[in-house]
């Protein structure tokens, strides 16, 4: 999520490890291999050992496929990385004893994920089989044979190589977006499709407040003064970073108690499976209460972070200086801390200082000290400390990026940094800047924004982007990484760039997608094939260069006055253009129109035509819930375009002072608001009511149901604070297409709104914007307030309401 002012993304992380890599000579010249290949020697070293790694390979087994004949079906067995050719790699082989009851296929890795990722790979390129999240559809395992007749592979069996040695998953703040109201049963799920697409650099910030509570307590700081600075449970993750403070709180004892309980059982598993799990470390953000009790400390009060009107209560947290010696003691205090509660390895923190918040001053000099003293006070806790920093970096005019990037980049010893090429898909940076100094760096994927569901990506840079940047003359890209704000949604894009954590050529996205499908679906529909050519050169083949938020008039509805020509206010998900550059915004064609357009970058009529083709397919796979899935997604997807066209012309029919248009094509726009509702019902995968009954599971009393459902509501409507009659800056920027969320929230604002223009024109009177926004703003207060229930179980036949939707909308 961006800033409104300048800003720097400023992501730090200590590794005891990092990779096995031919380096390039740039890099070996001044010994940063040798450094990174002892930390890699130390990595190894701390495992755990095989046969527990194994073990969690089966347990993984057992849960994909829980038929008991299959846990004899394979063999898994770790290996070191000399029989792979001194890389990270997966083996499969026949068994020579296989019969109808023992063992068929051997699996060998030289961790558990790469076990893991091998059986993903046989039971995809083998068996056709598919893994996706549940919530887009789940698993298609029907297609892989029973035990005893599982397919064989050549003779000399398969060996697939890590081409970089890291796969990296997350961002900092999908833990708010999307795991915020995990139990340990959705946790494992996860921690298997991480295994499965071969993740082994995680990160895990689950539970750190119990952690923080106690290291500042030990600093006379009380559990007063900590409810006004930890966020609330859906905002932990802004609370973290500094960009706020407060908001969604307190926390209760309980929800941190829990939540280390949890990170516990996160953090074993991860490290069961051999993978090493990323922890926070101190980024310098303070409770207010610490400048009072340690009045000589430099620290510094930030700037707004989009707040309405600069509430203290809120706003301009508290920043302790690197250069300050406290700032050690309290870094070293809370690794000290994390290790005797939850941790007995040292290996991965992350830090973020700066993020979304402005350094105070742009001086390569002073950048380079500052990173020298984030790195000092890292060190002090873990002498084998690496940092990995994210790059995305937003300037303000004038800013030199070069001496800026050179003064961090080197503020450190080499072999000490490595960076996130954050937005890599589409933004790349280290082309433009010399493979970031000889810095090694991570390719990764940013894609999703807020957790919005929009269909959407870029594949053919997905499935070339990571081989052209590793191939380079004097690459030092170690690794690639999926860095999402929220997950659960576009499986396709999300399986493809896993793949290409094992992927030494680029991959041909047609031939890839006609598997992709089949294997999605559990057989070959040529409609739907045809279908997903077509996905592919529309939905899939974003090349404008802006980064996609979900800006559909549905979900985003615009707060503006349409009876004038002011510039559309910009709220924060049209800054985003700042953040990953080109001077573009959302609304692409924003700066040529009075107002707002939303975000398309193909034909929607090729869309329908996909659409059709699906539905022609519809008969053939209906059981299959990952068609129902797609089924949804896309008619949604085009019907929220259709209702874009219909917000326009009803805001050209209220400039032209046309009631009668008007009043159409509201009515239209309303209509497709309840259509699309009772579509997304039909898919258990698209409803409000699980979001807000995981929240309300977490609770251990009524008081913090009720504070966990106000903070679900408020995340995926106002987001932030409001007044009477100013909307949040972050409005929408979580928005969701949610069945219950269309029809008891966005309904009631477009309906409102609609109903205050044709009000003005039948008076013939001034559209009264503030007006407006005070009764709407009065009813976002009551919703997010509310206890409504909502069905946690689908309703309807996806595949008749689809059909129905198409004739009415569609149909020429």
């Amino acid at each position: 999520m961006s800033n409104r002012s300048p800003l720097l993304f400023f992501t730090t992380l200590s590794v005891i490890s990092i990779l096995l890599l031919q380096s390039p000579a740039s890099f070996a010249s001044y010994g940063g291999r040798d450094a990174i290949q002892a930390l890699v020697t130390r990595l190894d070293s701390q495992r755990f050992s095989s046969s527990v790694q194994e073990t969690a390979a089966y347990g993984v087994l057992r849960r994909l496929l829980p038929l008991p004949a299959y846990q004899s079906s394979f063999v898994f067995k770790i290996v070191s990385k000399d029989s792979c050719g001194g890389k990270s790699c997966f083996m499969i082989s026949n068994h020579l004893k296989s019969s109808r009851s023992g063992a068929e296929i051997i699996i060998k890795g030289t961790t558990a994920v790469d076990i893991v990722s091998g059986l993903h790979w046989y039971i995809k390129y083998s068996c056709g089989a598919h893994v996706s999240w549940d919530k887009t559809g789940g698993i298609q395992i029907a297609s892989i044979p029973k035990p005893g007749s599982l397919p064989r592979v050549k003779d000399d069996g398969v060996m697939i190589q890590r081409p970089v040695p890291w796969n990296y998953y997350q961002n900092v703040v999908t833990s708010s977006y999307s795991y915020v109201w995990w139990n340990w049963e959705r946790w494992e799920n996860e921690i298997d499709w991480m295994a499965l697409q071969g993740v082994n650099l995680p990160l895990a910030f689950t539970g750190q407040e119990a952690i923080w509570q106690k290291v500042f307590m030990n600093f006379n700081i009380t559990a007063h003064d900590l409810d006004g600075f930890f966020g609330g449970p859906a905002f932990l993750a802004w609370a973290r970073m500094g960009n706020l403070h407060g908001w969604g709180g307190p926390l209760s004892q309980s929800w941190m108690d829990e939540q280390l309980v949890l990170q516990k059982q996160i953090l074993t598993r991860m490290q069961e499976l051999g993978m090493t799990p990323v922890l926070p470390s101190f980024s310098g953000n303070v409770p207010a209460a610490l400048s009072k009790i340690f009045p000589s400390a430099k620290i510094t009060r930030l700037g707004d972070w989009n707040t309405v009107n600069k509430n203290p209560r809120w706003c301009c947290t508290y920043l302790l200086d690197p250069s300050d010696p406290l700032f050690i003691e309290i870094g070293r205090a809370f690794i000290h801390q994390q290790f005797k509660g939850i941790f007995t390895c040292k290996f991965v923190f992350l830090i973020d200082t700066f993020n979304e918040n402005s350094p105070p001053t742009d001086d390569p000099e002073y950048i380079n000290s500052l990173g020298a003293a984030v790195y000092q006070a890292m060190s002090a806790g873990d002498k084998f400390a690496v940092w990995l920093m994210q790059s995305a970096v937003r300037m303000k005019p004038g800013f030199l990026l070069t001496p800026f990037m050179q003064a961090l980049l080197h503020s450190v010893p080499f072999g000490k940094m490595i960076v996130l090429d954050l937005f890599a898909e589409a933004k790349p940076i280290w082309e433009s800047s010399s493979q970031f100094y000889d810095t090694p760096y991570v390719w990764c994927m940013l894609h999703n924004f807020g957790g919005n569901i929009e269909m959407y990506g870029i594949l053919d840079s997905i499935a070339s982007g990571p081989v052209d940047a590793r191939v380079s003359k004097n690459s030092t890209m170690v690794g690639v990484g999926l860095c999402m704000e929220g997950i659960e949604q576009n499986p396709v894009v999300y399986e493809l760039m896993s793949e290409m954590a094992f992927r030494k050529e680029k991959v041909k996205v047609l031939e890839w997608l006609k598997t992709y499908a089949r294997r999605r679906y559990g057989k070959a529909v040529p409609e739907i094939e045809a279908a997903w050519k077509i996905l592919y050169h529309t939905v899939y083949n974003c090349t404008d260069g802006i980064a996609d938020h979900n800006t559909d008039f549905i979900v985003k509805f615009p707060d503006w006055d349409p009876s004038v020509n002011p510039r559309h206010i910009i709220s924060k998900q049209d800054e985003l253009h700042t953040l990953f550059g080109g001077g573009r915004y959302l609304f692409q064609q924003q700066r040529s129109s009075d107002f707002p357009e939303a975000h398309l970058w193909y034909s929607n009529h090729d869309t329908v035509k996909a659409l059709q083709l699906f539905l022609e397919g519809g008969d053939i796979v209906n059981g299959s819930l990952t068609y129902r899935y797609d089924l949804v997604d896309l008619t949604r997807q085009v019907l929220s375009k259709i209702s874009n066209e219909e917000y326009t012309n009803a805001i050209l029919a209220f400039r032209k002072k046309d009631i009668s248009a008007l009043k159409h094509h509201s009515r239209r726009f309303l209509g497709l608001i309840k259509d699309i509702d009772v579509l997304l019902a039909s898919d258990d995968n698209f409803l409000l009511g699980t979001w807000l009954e995981t929240s309300k599971a977490l609770a251990s009393n009524p008081i913090d149901s009720k504070l966990n459902e106000w903070n679900a509501r408020t995340q995926v409507t106002m987001w932030y604070d409001t007044t009477a009659a100013l909307q949040s800056k972050l409005h929408d920027y979580a928005n969701k297409f949610w069945s219950g969320l269309l029809e008891d929230y966005y309904l009631p604002r477009a309906s409102t709104f609609f109903g205050h223009l044709i009000n003005s024109l039948e008076k013939n009177e001034q559209f009264k914007m503030v007006d407006w926004r005070v009764e709407w703003i009065a009813l976002s207060n009551k919703w997010q307030a509310g206890s409504k229930l909502y069905p946690v179980k689908a309703r309807g036949d996806a595949l008749s309401i689809a059909r129905g939707l198409y004739e009415k909308y569609l149909r020429n």
